[in-house]
């Protein structure tokens, strides 16, 4: 089980807890009789770059901000040198803006959107692949014992 130093190590921290990602529904047990649950609950997030809309997806609602900027970068619209200005969550409307000093417009690549399956991810950009040939990866070694300490900590780390 991860000690709470190593939780609390976390750049964010998993709050199963928090009322807002669960609701409790009534069912009926194996015997019949009804009985109280929590849910998780999703809900529409829509990420807009700039003016631009970029896609819906389906959320727990955990974090929305740093959703939105790592969908972004994943999907390859966030440059590394890109400036952030401003990254703002609309509670009521389900919607995160990211505003950089870049200007940005996405119509061809939206116009290659993939939908697959499963939480955000389960959109992809036509042109995702482009320039990973051209990835040059550092020689910086990574240990077994690393990645089993890693999921480890994951695996036991109270989530959802």
């Amino acid at each position: 089980m991860p000690t709470l130093d190593d939780i609390s190590s976390y750049r964010i921290q998993p709050n199963p807890s928090d009322p807002r990602l669960s609701r409790v529904i009534t069912g009926v047990d194996q015997h019949g009789q009804p009985t109280k649950t929590s849910v998780i609950e999703e809900r529409p997030l829509t990420i807009y770059l700039n003016a631009q809309e970029i896609v819906t997806a389906m959320t727990i609602g955990d974090y929305p901000e740093y959703l939105a900027v790592g969908f972004l970068k994943n999907q390859g619209m966030l440059k590394p040198d890109d400036v952030i200005e401003m990254v703002e969550y609309d509670d009521e409307l389900d919607v995160v803006v990211v505003r950089t000093e870049r200007e940005s417009n996405y119509e061809e690549k939206l116009s290659k959107k993939t939908r697959t399956s499963g939480c955000a991810v389960g959109t992809v950009f036509g042109d995702m692949m482009e320039g990973v040939d051209q990835v040059s990866l550092a020689a910086t070694p990574v240990h077994t014992s690393w990645i089993y300490r890693l999921s480890h900590l994951i695996n036991r780390t109270p989530s959802l």
